[in-house]
């Protein structure tokens, strides 16, 4: 009866300060619209303290709309989306931010639109989903940077951006990015005085170090950041410091005391109930098990966060159980299982990280956008001294012409004649130099956009292959920009290269093919770089592009004699005549200057052998005189 009574008391004592709790917070949502509030900040404030739970937040949201509070409609919506995400229920926390984000942008509420685009883009970097996380993020930035004297309160939301493009910046694995974006959010942080903030920003850049293996800067950012959520008492924080910091000793070996350490918060991480950070810490302790060798232990507590993370739609953590549930098995010598979930974390990561090769590769080639500008000036700076140099030389002309004549002297036009030789050369080389530069932009700019399709239909094993030859292909250009002449070893490489990418654009319908003459040396016959890359490109653009049917090229290279070599280029495309007429019916008609700076290439080049090159075109004709090809043969000389 005595032990009844004790029941009877605790919980009349836990009802009755839950009723307390629940009249004081009913209390402060009937004062809230006594208020006249005309700022969201204003809202966050007021709402700063309160602890809402599911039921006050629906009451919060009828009353707004009955009282036609707009702000407190909002702020409910806000709520919901948060109390969603952290229960990892992202397609609803979705939903609600974007009631809250078209509230704000009907009735023009600019703070609040910014608070809720930083919210939603915190959503969808939880799922992995760059672009439209960093839209989002982005959106608010901009918002921001109009704002001409930004408050307090604007100021944490920029340094909400910065912190969250960061850790997009850390997914995409750019972690120089990354550290800057969170050395800046730290300034503002520290200025507000954001304990919160500040213990976010330092995990975060303890993160980055962790992915740069500098293990002890790491450790040291990740106590700093667990002694400000401590102070701030955030159970969320403590689990997730806890969390990374066991990463780390696994990743120096102390394996029993990363499971120790990690072990401390399992049951915190378990009553907070996000799963995010759940599957996180169950992974962190499979981890452990594992590496001290405990494999059914670590393969259970995975299997538990692997369901969780599959239910609840979290990318990050499913892969990462994918990578150790194979480990195990790999340990166990069922190498058919490891198999098979090495395989499921790698198809995994590919799909995650499609949005940041499409990121990656347009980012690649803006880069490369730049290049080109610098080499255009580079060009407009060579033709510039070119120009000065023929000035230089024609006004010597007159100088030597005149004192010429006055002294009908031979010797002074004789050193005249030396002095204008020594010009010419200069301006030779420079005239090369400055085709090259208009040259090499153009080549490797068609080959790079030829790769964007597979990028762009998610073909990750294509992408990476042509990447691979794209990479080989730019160092050949690179290389090739230094010099005046190459061997012609490495002139078919490189077009093999070129070949092969600008194949992408056809489906790998061309069929390439190479005839070299077993007398020839390829290392010893030297050509002008990438010499033959416009009579291919024509071969493939003029004569394939428009053909049904099997697409071949056919490249040859023959000793003809002592004294030449010949190189043929042979298409079985539509001719000449047909591939006129078609463009001429082009509306847009644009000038391809690509054949006559190759031949003054070549006649740069051969103006120092004993004999010229020659260039014939060979219109192909079958017995009914129909077009069947066009063969391009180069004759070069070798001496």
């Amino acid at each position: 009866m005595k032990l009844f009574s004790l029941y009877f008391l605790f919980f009349f004592v836990i009802f009755k300060g839950h009723c307390q709790d629940t009249s004081v917070l009913e209390n402060s949502i009937t004062t809230f619209f006594e208020e006249d509030f005309d700022d969201y900040f204003q809202v966050q404030k007021y709402f700063e303290k309160t602890k809402f739970g599911k039921d006050e937040i629906d009451l919060l949201l009828w009353k707004s709309k009955v009282n036609k509070n707009i702000l407190g409609e909002i702020h409910s919506y806000n709520l919901l989306g948060r109390y969603h995400r952290n229960n990892t229920a992202y397609k609803k926390a979705i939903e609600n931010y974007l009631n809250a984000l078209n509230l704000s942008r009907e009735f023009k509420k600019l703070n609040a639109e910014i608070v809720i685009l930083n919210q939603i883009g915190v959503v969808y970097r939880r799922q992995d989903k760059i672009r439209s996380a960093l839209n989002y993020h982005q959106f608010a930035l901009e918002l921001i940077n109009k704002i001409p004297t930004p408050t307090d309160d604007i100021k944490m939301s920029k340094s909400v951006c910065e912190n969250s493009i960061g850790n997009i910046y850390l997914k995409l694995k750019q972690y120089k990015l990354a550290l800057e974006k969170f050395e800046k959010a730290i300034i503002t942080k520290k200025e507000l005085q954001d304990k919160r903030g500040l213990a976010i920003n330092y995990h975060n850049i303890g993160f980055v170090y962790q992915n740069l293996e500098k293990l002890d800067e790491a450790l040291f950012n990740y106590n700093k950041s667990l002694q400000y959520n401590l102070e701030i008492k955030s159970k969320i924080g403590k689990v997730i410091c806890h969390n990374s910091i066991s990463n780390v000793l696994i990743l120096k070996g102390e394996y029993k005391k990363a499971l120790k350490y990690v072990q401390e918060v399992k049951t915190l991480s378990e009553e907070i109930g996000n799963k995010f950070y759940i599957t996180s810490v169950y992974n962190t302790i499979g981890n452990c098990e594992i590496n001290i060798g405990n494999l059914d232990k670590g393969k259970k507590i995975i299997k538990n966060s692997l369901d969780i993370s599959l239910k609840y739609g979290i990318p990050t953590n499913t892969n990462k159980s994918y990578e150790y549930l194979s480990e195990i098995y790999r340990l166990k010598g069922d190498y058919e299982n490891a198999y098979t979930f090495y395989k499921k974390s790698i198809l995994g990561e590919n799909e995650t990280f499609n949005d940041r090769n499409i990121l990656y590769v347009n980012n690649l080639i803006s880069k490369y956008d730049n290049e080109v500008k610098n080499n255009k000036i580079k060009s407009l700076a060579k033709e510039n001294e070119i120009t000065k140099l023929k000035l230089t030389r024609n006004r010597n002309i007159l100088i030597i012409a005149l004192v010429s004549i006055a002294l009908l002297g031979v010797l002074l036009y004789a050193i005249y004649g030396q002095r204008l030789l020594s010009n010419d050369k200069k301006i030779l080389v420079l005239e090369q130099e400055a085709l090259q530069n208009q040259m090499n932009p153009h080549f490797v700019f068609n080959a790079l956009n030829s790769i964007k399709l597979y990028i762009i239909n998610n073909e990750q094993k294509n992408a990476v292959y042509y990447l691979n030859k794209f990479s080989k292909l730019i160092r050949s250009i690179l290389e090739s920009s230094k010099t005046k002449e190459v061997p012609l070893s490495d002139e078919l490489k490189t077009m093999n290269l070129y070949m092969s990418i600008e194949n992408i654009r056809f489906s790998n319908e061309i069929v390439y093919h190479e005839n070299i003459d077993d007398e020839i040396n390829l290392d010893k016959v030297k050509i002008p770089p990438l010499i033959l890359q416009p009579f291919l490109e024509n071969a493939i653009w003029h004569g394939l592009s428009s053909k049904k049917g099997v697409k071949k090229v056919t490249l040859s290279a023959t000793k003809i004699s002592n004294d030449f070599i010949q190189i043929d280029i042979l298409d079985n495309g539509i001719g000449r005549k047909e591939a006129l007429l078609i463009k001429k019916n082009k509306s847009l008609k644009r000038k391809s200057i690509g054949i006559e700076l190759t031949k003054q290439r070549l006649q740069n080049f051969t103006d120092v052998y004993k004999h010229n090159y020659s260039l014939v075109y060979t219109d192909l004709m079958d017995e009914n005189n129909s077009p069947i090809g066009t063969k391009v043969s180069l004759k070069i000389p070798l001496s």
